[in-house]
């Protein structure tokens, strides 16, 4: 029997918490990049529109439950695919080539948008929307049917992968196969499938990595792969022999986090330009500023959004709820993950923004619109009475997924 639950306490309240606290220290740190960066633009006044926007969406967003949400699954899909079709077709007016890239729509007075940022999320929906049905319909799981599911869920991330990397955006592309992955790992389809496809994939990437680094004629020769391309990996292992040129964004942000030491230097009080600095090197700007403190404050507070979402998904009584956290989860660990390990030279550098953190209405906005869905999620779970929290817990069972 179900408790009636006031809509006050149906309301995520921790969720808005931690982006409310995201919301100030992007404001802070877009403040300060704008202030020594190479426009004149107010930035940071753009950034609390697209705020005010996103909580428009949210609000919007919540109102729908997970019937909902999958009913119009493939809805969702096929529109974002759509979109990114039309990035192709559309005149250069309207859809320009920025920094190489064929990714956005410039709308005025609106600006850019960027159709990839809202197909992520529509992603997940439709992925989620086929791990259920999938499952509901398979009575007895075998290598077959797990083969069989890894094949759906593949050919439906595949056209939207396709789309983004013909843009060409790597780092968007990467994300696409970071949900796809984490997806797989909770949708029950068996590990011996899993680590002979990962494993291969692992193995493929180190012996590229290898040649790139040891035997680049090899990819020349025979892959017919430019010189030019090799560049972000040359600039991630080398950066100061590159600094002219691709290394310059890196050894420009390894200067301005290391010589923010433990405290930083104080807001305002910057010292290193780096371009761009407002968007994808925006924790460089946290680094210099408020230094070690502040950047390990941030992380952790990415560190609460994360473990927040996982207790959502551990919690909700619906398996589409679950995959839908587990994608949303997915997408947010590793953007931070690849943003940040990008300005400290742990990774290459992609064009992938901090989460909430760095300017950018597009990524902004679907942002707000995943933590729509995890509203959502909150706000229309069902407290049974007796129970010591939010609903039975469910196990995980590496062989099943999520079961009761």
């Amino acid at each position: 029997m179900d408790k009636p639950d006031k809509k006050s306490d149906k309301f995520d309240w921790t969720l808005t918490l931690i982006l409310l606290i995201l919301f100030l220290v992007s404001c802070a740190a877009i403040y300060s990049a704008q202030n020594t960066g190479q426009y004149e633009e107010n930035f940071l006044f753009k950034q609390i529109f697209w705020y005010v926007v996103g909580a428009g969406i949210i609000s919007v967003t919540m109102f729908f439950d997970s019937e909902d949400f999958q009913k119009l699954a493939w809805i969702f899909y096929g529109f974002g695919v759509l979109l990114l079709v039309a990035l192709f077709l559309a005149p250069s007016g309207i859809a320009p080539y920025i920094n190489g890239a064929k990714s956005w729509f410039v709308i005025e007075p609106i600006g850019s948008i960027q159709p990839s940022e809202f197909m992520k999320i529509f992603l997940i929906i439709a992925l989620s929307r086929a791990i259920v049905s999938h499952n509901q319909h398979t009575d007895v799981k075998t290598i077959k049917s797990d083969l069989s599911l890894f094949l759906k869920l593949g050919l439906i991330t595949a056209l939207p992968l396709g789309l983004i990397m013909l843009q060409p955006d790597l780092g968007t592309a990467l994300v696409v196969l970071s949900i796809f992955t984490g997806l797989i790992l909770v949708s029950g389809i068996s590990w011996k499938i899993i680590l002979l496809v990962y494993g291969s994939g692992a193995a493929l990437g180190s012996w590229l990595i290898y040649m790139v680094i040891w035997k680049p004629e090899f990819l020349q020769k025979y892959l017919h792969v430019k010189t030019y391309q090799f560049g972000r990996i040359y600039a991630w292992l080398d950066p100061e022999s590159y600094q002219d040129s691709t290394g310059y964004h890196l050894v420009k942000s390894l200067m301005a986090i290391g010589s923010g030491t433990i405290m930083g230097k104080g807001p305002g009080e910057r010292q290193v330009y780096l371009p761009e600095s407002h968007t994808d090197f925006i924790f460089s700007v946290i680094g210099e500023e408020y230094g070690f403190i502040g950047g390990s404050i941030v992380i952790c507070i990415f560190f609460m959004l994360i473990y927040h979402l996982t207790r959502t998904a551990l919690d909700t009584l619906e398996p589409f709820n679950t995959y839908i956290c587990t994608g949303v989860i997915s997408m947010i660990t590793f953007h931070v993950f690849q943003n940040i390990g990008m300005t400290i030279q742990v990774l290459p550098i992609t064009g992938i923004p901090l989460p909430f953190i760095s300017y950018g209405g597009s990524s902004l906005m679907g942002n707000m619109l995943a933590m729509g869905l995890i509203y959502s999620i909150r706000f229309h779970h069902r407290t049974y009475m007796f129970s010591s929290g939010p609903g039975p817990r469910r196990q995980f069972n590496p062989g099943k997924g999520f079961g009761a």
